[in-house]
């Protein structure tokens, strides 16, 4: 019994699985009479309290999802991109360039579309953010459903995008949905900052001192009026490579999030009433410009970087060991997945909106334009290397 549960919790695409039950259980309480215990439950206030500090602040359920755990999450993230960029699938500029300059694309082209629809509606352009980040978990764990027919190059590339989009996320979120900034917490992060430089730079290898700090850090954060799910990803350049610190850090917290972090995130935020929409939906600026934005714009941005990266000889289209470089339709399959939003997408729609029905309309869109997109990656993939049964093998 416990090989076989620990089977299950090595199966790749296992995390796209529990983000699919997470949601369709949130979709279906969101349309049953138990709806309002849901909201009731999430509701529900922890709040931290440190006035000698100044630290008070009332958080829900939902805040400490949204603030604490996804922090965790962009932690790990910060974490896999520092260990492919030091020694990993990353370590070279020919590597890094395709994934880097696709998400670049496919951040630029999603944003124009969503300006596009909604430019005469300038309370809506705060959700330009939305329809740009792909979701990791989901892209992946429908990528892995082919197994070995999929090169391994292709999740490579597809992983390596994801987080670079998810760093040009949370670069956008520091930006442009931080508010009402404090200047003394916000000198108490650079102070925090400089004491994990100092660890870093002396390889204390001790993983307390990070948590310790890496708690701290995100205290100020979240006073300084900077997103705190920014101190994820600022911890994560602190964390020192020696004597495997790095990777026993990403061993320790990646089942965590990808088995329970995203998992509960999806639960809390994919909630939508049915009811509440019919067909003019897809004559709502809004709505119109997160599901073009998500499953042309993604697409478009993607394989128009990748043409232009590959004419002028800066990167190469990714390589199957027997069979040279995939082919353009392979690819093109691989880049109509990274319009599933889904869970960055939920997390910037937060930010940008805090009325009810708005955000509704947002989560509706994101999880149209993610479901649509999935479904033509799969057909896609499925009739250019199932059908074409292409031996794959570990790439060089």
């Amino acid at each position: 019994m416990l090989r076989k549960v620990k089977k299950i919790f090595e199966l790749e695409a296992l995390t796209g699985i529990l983000l699919l039950i997470a949601t369709s259980l949130a979709l279906f309480i969101a349309n049953s009479q138990y709806y309002v215990n849901y909201q009731n439950f999430f509701e529900i206030t922890i709040p931290i309290n440190f006035p000698e500090i100044g630290i008070v602040k009332n958080l829900t359920l939902t805040d400490w999802i949204n603030d604490f755990l996804m922090a965790i999450f962009f932690l790990l993230v910060g974490l896999e991109l520092k260990e492919e960029l030091l020694s990993g699938e990353l370590s070279s500029f020919n590597r890094a360039s395709l994934p880097l300059i696709c998400a670049i694309g496919g951040v630029i082209f999603p944003a124009l579309i969503f300006y596009l629809c909604n430019s005469s509606y300038p309370q809506n352009l705060s959700g330009i953010a939305i329809p740009c980040a792909t979701d990791i978990a989901f892209a992946y764990g429908v990528i892995c459903l082919f197994g070995k027919k999929i090169p391994k190059s292709l999740k490579v590339f597809i992983v390596s995008l994801a987080i670079f989009d998810d760093l040009i996320a949370i670069a956008i979120i520091a930006i442009f949905y931080s508010t009402n900034i404090e200047i003394i917490y916000l000198l108490w992060t650079i102070i925090f900052l400089g004491i994990l430089a100092i660890l870093n730079l002396r390889q204390k290898t001790k993983l307390i001192f990070y948590v310790v700090l890496g708690i701290g850090l995100w205290l100020m954060i979240l006073k300084s009026g900077i997103h705190a799910s920014v101190a994820g990803v600022l911890l994560a350049v602190f964390i020192p490579r020696h004597q495997d610190c790095l990777k026993s850090l990403i061993k320790l917290i990646a089942p965590m999030v990808n088995y329970l972090i995203l998992p509960i995130f999806a639960f809390a935020n994919s909630a939508v009433v049915l009811a509440n929409f019919d067909l003019s939906v897809f004559h709502e600026s809004l709505f119109l410009g997160i599901v073009l934005g998500l499953f042309f714009g993604k697409q478009i941005g993607v394989m128009f970087s990748a043409y232009l990266a590959i004419k002028f000889k800066i990167a190469k289209l990714p390589r199957c060991s027997k069979n040279g470089e995939v082919s353009w339709i392979e690819f093109y399959g691989v880049a109509i997945l990274t319009g599933i939003g889904f869970t960055m997408s939920f997390f910037i729609g937060n930010l940008a909106f805090d009325q009810e029905h708005i955000l509704e309309e947002v989560k509706l869109a994101v999880l149209f334009a993610s479901a649509i997109s999935a479904l033509m990656g799969i057909i896609i993939i499925f009739f250019t290397t199932v059908l074409h049964q292409k031996p794959v093998d570990k790439i060089h």
